[in-house]
């Protein structure tokens, strides 16, 4: 074996593990975000910020949204998907905060 051959495949497997790395801490970044975003609307239901349609819609998105996670999980999410995922999870934010502010409250 060459020093050249050695050197290539080497830095090949420390590269194919810092991808497999990355992709699981992608994953686990993913999923908190998902915990996070389930706990605002569970504290917007508590607090009475959300009302019963306003939490229902949002419970529904949040699963479709999991959905749809773990669908593309199964063969590897690829960089274009964590995108679109995390551009998806963004939309759902913004609509949790508006849904919390927008002045609806529960009734009591």
């Amino acid at each position: 074996m060459t020093t050249k051959w050695r050197i290539g495949v080497l830095a090949t497997i420390f590269l194919g593990a810092g991808l497999f790395a990355a992709s699981g801490a992608e994953a686990g970044r993913i999923r908190a975000r998902a915990e996070r975003q389930q706990r605002r609307i569970a504290e917007g239901i508590e607090s009475g910020a959300l009302t019963a349609r306003e939490a229902a819609r949002l419970e529904a998105r949040e699963a479709a949204l999991n959905r749809e996670v773990r669908v593309l999980r199964s063969d590897g999410l690829t960089p274009r998907e964590r995108a679109r995922i995390n551009r998806q999870q963004n939309r759902l934010s913004r609509q949790i905060y508006r849904e919390k502010h927008d002045g609806q409250t529960r009734q009591r």
